[in-house]
């Protein structure tokens, strides 16, 4: 069935009682000459506006919004209810226009005050919106036309917006009760017409105008279905600038529109013509055409705000000086008509003069940019006129469809150069299909065209697409456990393989290993080894708790790695201290250019000074009850002396030079310190004279 939307039939019903003759209490000053003024000129009193003026203006501003956005497909139809109904303009296009409804208002006239109130109703304008929403328009009288043949048929769906002032809830309740009876009775007319077409679904919109100042008799309800064909909602809104902000809300809702607000425009000032100031200017039109900022998820970046209490949302452009001349082509991917929320203002009415004024002269156009803090400025919409109608053009900001197809290295949001393409390709490699023979079951009774689907949901379950945004798949030492926690099912062996994987990372933690952690984006060295270390604990426990689920051998694995996650005390003093040498070691690289070669070797020196004292301190904590031993110290010989950075990577030029000097140093160990107690040594044993006296004790001995 081919059904028009709700959009395209929309039934305007404007109560014309005495009521609405009432004043909306809102005051409009009408003396602007305060200050030239003469003396002895008495000023003008304000005047203020009756309900049914501002139903009426409103509800125009909702037309002529209307007509600029969709100049064809959008049709109104005008009723104006008192003691009968009076309709000012049918479905045809030539009656589309605001002209002809100003025109067919002023000569309906305001409401008689003087008129029996008993007499009017709005009854009578709603049961007649619902005899126009059952005829049929131009377009649908083709569409109908064209599928003639076919078993197609097309469905006539419609909006009733009705103006008035209700007395209560209960009359609101009266209003929907009457629509829905008539619905029904014009739906039995139209199954035997071929002039009409029954009503699938009415929406109703009531809008209860009150005065400023009083209390609103009926509340505010949402969209509610009161039957299959009929919903309704109600606003209840004071008169005035409320009403008109409440309309401009409502045709962007059953349009689909959205709002840009044009700043800094530069315009010449009236009263200094050498001067100029910039302004604002908001615009409506098709919400597609912020359509590129909700796919990349800039619109915040675009400058959205929020109007009137968070009821309305504009999306902010700036104003692109130098303007461009259309002769100057741009890849536009979409052109809107707009439509000047504030039509009578100055800033509108210089805009859209200076646009229409190009077309005539010389095709101008006006480039827009993001607003933006930071970074280049990026120019995606532009603002032109064609055939004397204006349109907001969106510029591509993104790669061009009509380049070349993109490389798998690079991505839609930017030319992304670290995807996994190696590991995709062993990945496709595990999960390729081969044809399985029909006579060929499974004993779990799953098709295998199932058991894939499950499989590559296993597989894909964590599975990151770039190299920076992962640690564990770039780790070797992971890859045991990695290829092993996907599978369906674990065997005793299997766990004890991921047992001993994670058994191997907490080692590497305790040896202070580095870990490939991606630098992209971040300033200096990246983090500290402890949080890398961190990070990589919590991605390998996200991947084993996606499958924990899967059996009580993929949760044993995960209980594992909670449980060597927490570390003994003396498990943390020692990566203190590590901690504490790696700062030690930042700082030396951070001055290594200006340190000279002996102020490397002293930090080096003191390095070593500091690992021994780690030791000594290690072996008085693993006996703290034991006497306290006599240090002898131990002759260095070539073989016991191991490179300081080993743990860390590879030697430096200077750890080879220490280890070096240390070797060499260590084969001309003094004679009497090999023996030595306590690092004491005799000297000259063996020079004593004959009666057992020393030779330094009789002042006879030789130095």
């Amino acid at each position: 069935m081919k059904m028009f939307s709700v959009a395209h039939k929309t039934a305007f019903v404007v109560d014309h009682c005495p009521y609405m003759a009432e004043s909306s209490r809102q005051q409009v000053e009408c003396d602007v000459l305060t200050k030239s003024r003469g003396q002895g000129v008495i000023p003008l009193a304000p005047v203020s506006k009756s309900l049914w003026t501002c139903a009426v203006e409103c509800s125009m501003e909702y037309c002529r919004i209307l007509y600029d956005v969709y100049p064809t497909d959008k049709l109104v139809n005008y009723i104006v209810s008192d003691s009968e109904f009076h309709i000012l303009n049918s479905w045809r296009q030539e009656d589309q226009s605001t002209h002809e409804l100003m025109a067919a208002l002023a000569a309906v006239g305001p409401p008689n005050p003087c008129e029996d109130p008993e007499c009017c109703s709005i009854l009578h304008g709603l049961a007649v919106a619902v005899e126009q929403l059952c005829k049929i328009t131009e377009l649908q009288h083709e569409k109908r036309t064209a599928l003639m043949d076919t078993a197609e048929k097309v469905a006539n769906r419609g909006r009733i917006i009705c103006l008035t002032n209700a007395k209560s809830d209960t009359h609101v309740r009266m209003l929907e009760d009457c629509i829905q009876e008539t619905i029904q009775d014009q739906n039995k007319l139209a199954a035997g017409s071929d002039r009409l077409m029954a009503l699938q679904q009415c929406e109703l919109v009531l809008v209860h105008i009150y005065p400023q100042g009083e209390d609103a008799l009926v509340s505010d309800r949402p969209k509610k279905e009161i039957s299959s064909l009929l919903t309704s909602e109600v606003h209840s809104v004071r008169a005035g600038r409320h009403l008109a902000t409440k309309l401009n809300i409502l045709v962007q809702q059953h349009f689909d529109l959205a709002s840009t607000t044009i700043t800094n425009i530069p315009m010449k000032e009236e009263q200094h013509a050498n001067t100029s100031a910039n302004y604002d200017v908001e615009l409506l039109h098709h919400k597609d055409a912020h359509l590129e900022f909700f796919k990349s998820g800039d619109l915040h970046m675009a400058g959205s705000t929020s109007r009137d209490s968070g009821l309305k949302e504009t999306v902010t452009l700036k104003w692109c000086t130098p303007r461009t001349n259309s002769i100057e082509l741009h890849y536009c991917t979409g052109a809107y008509r707009i439509s000047p929320t504030d039509v009578n203002s100055r800033p509108s009415s210089c805009l859209t003069n200076f646009l229409l004024n190009g077309y005539i002269l010389a095709g101008r156009s006006v480039l827009l940019e993001q607003p933006r803090k930071s970074g280049s400025k990026v120019i995606s919409h532009m603002l032109s006129s064609h055939g004397g109608e204006i349109f907001l053009h969106v510029l591509n900001m993104t790669r061009s469809t009509l380049e070349d197809p993109p490389s798998i290295s690079e991505g839609c949001g930017g030319r992304v150069t670290d995807y996994r393409i190696t590991d995709f390709g062993e990945f496709m490699r595990e999960n390729r299909l081969t044809p399985v023979s029909e006579l060929i079951h499974d004993p779990s009774g799953k098709l295998p065209a199932e058991r894939a689907k499950a499989q590559l949901e296993r597989y894909t379950r964590y599975w990151p697409m770039i190299i920076s945004q992962t640690t564990i798949f770039n780790m070797q030492a992971v890859v045991p456990l990695a290829n092993l926690i996907v599978k369906e099912t674990l065997s005793e062996e299997d766990v004890l393989t991921c047992q001993k994987t994670v058994y191997n990372l907490v080692d590497m933690e305790r040896k202070n290993d580095p870990l490939p952690i991606s630098t992209v984006g971040s300033r200096g060295k990246g983090p500290k080894r402890d949080e890398q270390y961190r990070i990589m604990w919590n991605e390998l426990e996200t991947l084993v708790k996606t499958h924990s689920a899967a059996s009580e051998r993929h949760h044993r694995v995960l209980e594992c790695i909670v449980a060597c996650r927490s570390k003994p005390p003396e498990e943390d003093d020692r990566k203190k201290r590590g901690r504490k040498r790696e700062d030690k070691e930042d700082r030396a690289e951070k001055n290594g250019s200006k340190d000279t070669g002996d102020d490397k070797s002293w930090q080096d020196a003191d390095r070593l000074k500091v690992e021994k004292e780690e030791e000594s301190e290690v072996i008085i904590k693993d006996s703290p009850d034991s006497p306290e031993p006599q240090i002898k110290r131990p002759r260095l010989i070539a073989e016991d002396v191991q490179p300081t950075e080993k743990a860390k990577g590879p030697v430096s030029l200077l750890s080879l030079w220490t280890n070096r000097i240390t070797t060499a140093n260590s084969r001309k160990e003094f004679f009497g310190r090999i023996n030595s107690v306590n690092n004491q040594a005799d000297l000259y044993q063996h020079l004593k004279e004959e009666n057992g006296m020393d030779v330094h004790e009789n002042g006879k001995g030789s130095r």
